[in-house]
């Protein structure tokens, strides 16, 4: 079993928003699958499931702020009684031009404070919380305050590039799941 989960801020006011690529990727796939998605508070995400090949596949959205995305990835983990390596986490990057794809594990948060949310909920005598699966969404070049830049919506030349950056991304989640890492890594990040 695998946990795809995408990041973002709920509610209507960050809609469309850049810090909510997560969620858009992850609503895409859905959507491609003909999938609903499921409130659980007690989980603190929006989930669906799959099956690709004979993997099952938990769909979430965390219904945390994005600060605290660790929260609710440590309750799916839980529940669902995953593996750190079984998550795949979908989120916005600044480090990247936008639509530039890349896929990433066992790394630090470089600084996105919803994966420094997750790698301290993850974190264990065992495992120091970084050794899950990253599809890092490129949003660059960024634009003034970081923290401003990521609350706009997308402008009017990237919401005509989503449809085809977030058909990608899908199919880059796919190929993880039926690929594998090493495979999936080598084919997406010399693009």
């Amino acid at each position: 079993m695998k946990l795809i989960i995408g990041l973002g801020n709920p509610g209507p006011d960050y809609e469309f928003t850049r810090h909510n690529f997560g969620y858009l990727v992850v609503d895409n796939f859905a959507k491609q699958n003909n999938l609903s998605w499921k409130k659980h508070k007690d989980l603190q995400a929006e989930i669906t499931d799959l099956k690709i090949g004979a993997e099952k596949i938990i769909l979430a959205k965390s219904l945390t702020f994005m600060n605290e995305s660790g929260q609710a990835v440590a309750h799916l983990k839980k529940f669902f009684k995953l593996r750190n390596e079984d998550i795949i986490v979908a989120y916005d990057d600044l480090a990247f031009d936008f639509g530039t794809l890349k896929i990433a594990y066992d790394r630090s948060s470089g600084g996105h404070n919803g994966l420094t949310s997750i790698i301290q909920y993850l974190r264990s005598p065992q495992t120091r919380g970084q050794d899950f699966i990253r599809l890092r969404l490129g949003l660059g070049p960024q634009l003034g305050v970081a923290e401003k830049f990521v609350l706009l919506k997308f402008n009017a030349t990237q919401k005509k590039q989503l449809p085809k950056i977030l058909a990608l991304s899908c199919q880059a989640l796919e190929d993880i799941i039926t690929d594998g890492l090493a495979k999936a890594t080598s084919k997406y990040n010399t693009k």
